[in-house]
This record gives C-alpha cells, structure tokens and sequence, in this order.
C-alpha cells in the first residue's frame, strides 16, 4: 500500500507539471524521422533554445515546454527557417507545414494571436519580395496601426512594432506616425504591464526614438514643458461642435484626453476618470476626451454613458491633433489649467495625484 501511494504522488506531480506547460504539435510534410526541429524563445530580439524534437516517419512531431510567466514569443526553427509564434500559457497549438518551404508554406491553429502573427508573416513576406505596391504596403501598415490601437498592450502589438522587412523596421522610430503607434504600445506596457520583462525596452525604443527624432528634425510639437494650447474642434454623438480652447475658458481645470474606446484599457481608464470627475466636477474641471477609434459607433455607444465630453476624430491616429500634441500612446491626458497646458500624464495610475495638485 505504501508502494502504491508514493507512485501515486508520484504520478500526481508528474500530472501537475505537466499540466503546467504549453504543446505545439503538427505534421511537416516532406519530413522524415532524421528531421529535427529547434523550439526557441525570444528575449527582445535575441532568441535562445527551449528544446528540439525530432519529427517522426510519418511527419508528425510535439513538443512542449514550462508555460511562460507572461505571454512570450515562440520559434519552431528548421535550419535557417522558423515559424514564429506567441504563446500565452497553456497554449496548445498545431501547425502544419510543407518542405522545402517551410516558413512560409505553413498554418498555425489553436489561438488567435498566433493567427494574427502568422498573417502578419505571410504579407510581410509578399511585399518583401515585391509583390504589392507602395499603396497596398502603407494601406496593410495602416490596418496593422488600427489592430495595435485596439490592443497596445498585447503580445501581438509588441510583435508587430518589432517586425522587420527586408532588414528595415515596419515600423520605424524615426517616422513621426510610426513612432506613435511605437510609443502606444510603450506607454501602454508602462502602465499596465509594469513587471512584463519587455516594458524597459519598449519604452527605452520609444524615448531614443524621441531623441533622434528632435535631433533630426524641428517641430511644432507639445511636449509636457511647453504651454502652447492648440485648438481642437469637433463634434460630440449629437454632432455638436465643441472648442477646446472654449472649454478651458469656461473652466478652472480642464483633461484632454486621448483615447479609443475600443482598446481594453478603455473600461478601467474611464472608471477612473469618472472618479476623478465626480470629485472634482463642482469644483471647476471638465474633461474634453478624443476619441481615436477607428470605428465611431463603438465610440458612440460608449460615449452617451459618459457625463463628459466624448469627441469624435475621424482621422483617428492619422489626425494632425494627434501629431500637434504628439501623442505616442493611449491613454495620454493633457492637464489645462487657466487655459495653458501645465503637466502631461502618459501614466494613468499618476492622474489622479496630479489633478489634485491643480484643484
């Protein structure tokens, strides 16, 4: 009986670890069982071996490894191609491929995000050889913008800020609409996902980006130390037109805030700004929040429950305010007071600290 239950615990342990890892598993047609592929991990950039596995006669193979602490990206590598891949805990994924082309003649199931990336993979790897026109390229940047703004803070964004084409950036921090799109996944890891080991890098790209950019170039900008306030204008759900320079006349204390409704820091960045409204609404603040979505009747639904001020920028990330006021990520709150821009927050968790300062 003693027998018995150690191999018990034994069995349980071995269970639990088990149940602990993540699976890829598939078939590689063409491959035989002296092929073997490499599972490797990145750490921004640089990837290191996880494990190796040998395909069967039948080309199958499975491997698998200890869940990541927080979702990472994955390679399956055969000589000098690889399928890259997020992974975000007990993922079970299958993939399916074809020798001799093996990166590209390929399907992954089992995640959504590991859908997305291998799309993302298979245009890059068209216009890389010169399949599609400039057009095409800046419309697919344009979509891949939209889906970053909708989730700054997930794996698939930080995948697609990092892509490289044809050994050049996708997105390039020293293009001004690149490097926004840069800084809203940077401000946006800063803020929610303070312990992800990626956030020191993210947000080290996005500020020498910033300096090489105003080493480089002269700007209208505003930064937190200047207080130029450019005018906004446009309409709320009703379609009534509101000034921002109006706004802060009439009020002691005015947030500017750029956000999109459709991201999922959207609910918890509201929460909060209601909290902060509700305190000090009778007191003289007013909140003036653009909307960057790209869908405004998301937008609109969102924004008739808010007792605020919810404009729509039809341009959404693309907008000269959003250039004016530089804005590198969602959220960024500009904090006006007596007309002039007196402080910059691009990390929510400081907002309500620093309107109680101007109050």
């Amino acid at each position: 009986m003693k027998k018995i239950f150690l191999m018990m615990i034994a069995i349980a342990a071995l269970t639990a670890c088990d149940g602990n890892k993540f699976k890829v598993e598939g078939t590689i047609d063409g491959a035989n069982d002296s092929t073997t592929l490499v599972l490797e991990q990145s750490s921004n950039g640089e990837w290191f071996i996880v494990d190796s596995v040998k395909v069967d006669k039948n080309g199958k193979f499975s491997v698998s490894a200890p869940a990541p602490e927080v979702p990472s990206i994955y390679q399956l590598r055969h000589y000098g191609q690889a399928i890259c891949f997020p992974i975000d805990s007990l993922d079970h994924l299958t993939i399916n491929a074809k020798l001799p082309n093996f990166a590209s003649d390929y399907t992954i199931t089992g995640s959504e995000h590991a859908t997305q990336v291998m799309m993302i993979d298979k245009e890059a790897m068209k216009f890389a050889t010169g399949q599609a026109s400039p057009e095409q390229f800046q419309a697919w940047k344009d979509q891949l913008a939209h889906q970053i703004v909708a989730d700054p803070s997930g794996i698939v964004a930080y995948y697609t800020i990092n892509k490289y084409i044809g050994g050049k950036p996708l997105f390039d921090p020293l293009n001004d609409n690149d490097l926004r799109i840069i800084g809203a996944v940077a401000n946006s890891f800063n803020s929610f996902r303070k312990d992800d080991p990626r956030t020191d890098y993210l947000v080290n790209l996005l500020l020498e980006g910033q300096r090489r950019r105003r080493t480089n170039t002269a700007s209208d900008t505003v930064y937190a130390d200047v207080a130029t306030l450019i005018d906004i204008k446009l309409q709320d759900y009703n379609g009534k037109e509101y000034s921002l320079s109006k706004v802060a006349a009439d009020n002691r204390v005015v947030l500017l805030d750029f956000t999109a409704y459709t991201v999922d820091i959207s609910p918890q960045l509201n929460k909060l700004l209601n909290d902060i409204y509700q305190s000090y609404h009778a007191k003289g603040l007013a909140i003036y929040q653009v909307s960057l979505d790209q869908d405004n009747v998301a937008w609109r639904q969102a924004a008739q429950n808010l007792p605020w001020i919810t404009v729509f920028d039809p341009m959404s990330i693309n907008s000269k305010t959003v250039g004016a006021y530089n804005v590198n990520g969602i959220p960024t709150t500009f904090i006006i007071r007596n007309g002039e821009i007196v402080e910059r927050i691009e990390d929510a968790a400081q907002l309500k600290s620093a309107v109680a300062k101007y109050m």
